[in-house]
């Protein structure tokens, strides 16, 4: 049984970097003073649908990002590691998107890529930890969904058993096709890249990579579609201005505070009574403990 299978990706900040220009003042990610990496957990999903490609020969990996252009990498790194290729989902009018705008345009971009057998992504993305997206975006299409997947232990038949990792033990569910899934990072880790596909799509670039391009490099995708990243906008998968970006997001920043953490001095004890009882009357006084 062959099958249309789609991955949905972000591309994050790296967290573990984080700067006191993280933050713009309206309340929005600086993406471009971070590292941008590609969300651990929608990995573990990428591996869960090469899982399945494998399974059942003939089958395709798609997969969708919501981004700036440069998201365009976590594509080719998808087809490193052996999807087939992959759509950027990238406008200007859809910045600022909280979870409600972001499901409501990736939801409209799998409406204009259809026929698809199984979504799959990550749990949650690090820079938001909402875990809000997938299952909006299957509330949206109207499709089953299964969160918290640890395994897809098997496909057939029209319907997916997928194991669950839950927070006090492991449930194992069947669901119809179509459906979502959401994978946690308990999941098995995605395989490594494959260097004859590194070889092979090395040279993939989006619409606005090409336009950077020399005339061979040009010459090259035009001859190898396979190369070729799509860009949709907004109005190519005919969505709603009211319902994307900043217009379409009502959760709304109102204030943003930057914490330092300091270290303090340790000081040595040499566990006399009268220390121990000076250092109480320290702490007390700067008001550290309660």
């Amino acid at each position: 049984m062959s099958l249309n299978i789609i991955v949905l990706a972000k591309q994050v900040p790296d967290t573990r970097n984080v700067g006191k220009d993280a933050m713009k003042e309206d309340g929005t990610i600086n993406r471009s003073a971070l590292p941008a990496i590609f969300n651990p957990e929608d990995l573990n999903a990428l591996e869960q649908a090469l899982r399945l490609k494998d399974a059942n020969p003939g089958s395709t990996v798609t997969v969708l990002t919501m981004g700036l252009p440069r998201a365009s990498e976590v594509i080719r790194e998808a087809m490193f590691r052996g999807a087939d290729g992959g759509v950027v989902l990238t406008d200007r009018v859809l910045g600022g998107a909280d979870t409600l705008a972001t499901s409501y345009s990736l939801a409209q971009a799998v409406k204009k890529m259809g026929n698809y057998d199984v979504i799959l992504g990550g749990r949650q993305a690090i820079d938001g930890d909402t875990a809000q997206v997938g299952p909006q975006i299957a509330e949206k299409l109207g499709l089953p969904q299964v969160t918290y997947a640890e395994e897809i232990l098997e496909l057939k038949d029209g319907h997916i058993v997928v194991k669950r990792r839950l927070e006090n033990g492991v449930e194992t569910v069947k669901a119809p096709l179509p459906c979502v899934v959401t994978v946690n990072g308990s999941a098995a880790e995605c395989r490594p890249r494959n260097a004859k596909r590194i070889q092979k799509y090395k040279y993939a670039a989006s619409s606005t990579e090409q336009t950077k391009l020399d005339d061979a490099r040009k010459a090259l995708i035009a001859a190898r579609p396979y190369l070729n990243i799509p860009e949709w906008s907004a109005a190519f998968v005919e969505a709603d201005p009211e319902q994307i970006g900043m217009p379409g997001s009502p959760t709304k920043v109102k204030a943003i505070e930057n914490v330092v953490f300091t270290a303090k001095e340790c000081r040595r004890l040499d566990g006399s009574d009268e220390q121990l009882e000076d250092l109480v009357k320290e702490l007390i006084a700067n008001h550290t403990i309660g």
